[in-house]
């Protein structure tokens, strides 16, 4: 099975083009070669939360991929609002992933219990939020990697082979 997958940067540096995005490419890279996913959008915008909201309802509305990741703004600085436009835009909330996603960073690091990242489904597309740091994406990300196909074969409908 081969997943749509878009991805979404939140970082006001990353938009001005002052920082360059590596955690999306750790993104990228895992995306493709543990899930076998097609990135088919990927988008900075600032940490302003109606442009995430707005590129969060276009990736899965417009493209409609199957899975969206976010990286950025999950921490708690004031300008850290990813999960707030997450929760605005998601039909139905998914806290398991969100929950080994921390139980897995933490037994690397413990800043990770400060993460404020959700996970939670609109339409048929599942959203994921992770860290703005490419070690935060990486932990986090693999901590819930092996559910992501079945998760995702449930969520569309698409009950097939999962190993696909």
């Amino acid at each position: 099975m081969r997943w749509k997958v878009a991805l979404l940067t939140a970082s006001d540096k990353g938009s001005r083009g002052e920082r360059e995005d590596t955690s999306a490419q750790v993104i990228r890279e895992l995306v493709e070669e543990e899930l076998s996913g097609e990135i088919v959008d990927y988008r900075i915008v600032p940490d302003e939360q109606d442009e995430i909201m707005a590129a969060l309802i276009e990736m899965t509305d417009y493209f409609q991929a199957d899975l969206v990741i976010t990286t950025g703004g999950t921490g708690l600085a004031p300008r850290d609002l990813t999960p707030e436009a997450t929760m605005k835009v998601i039909d139905r909330i998914v806290p398991g992933l969100a929950e080994a996603m921390r139980i897995g960073a933490l037994q690397r690091t413990r800043s990770a219990m400060l993460s404020r990242g959700v996970c939670g489904i609109r339409g048929r597309s599942l959203i994921i939020n992770l860290p703005g740091s490419p070690k935060g994406v990486h932990e986090n990300l693999m901590a819930i990697m092996d559910q992501l196909p079945h998760a995702l074969s449930i969520l569309s409908g698409r009950m097939g082979d999962h190993n696909e």
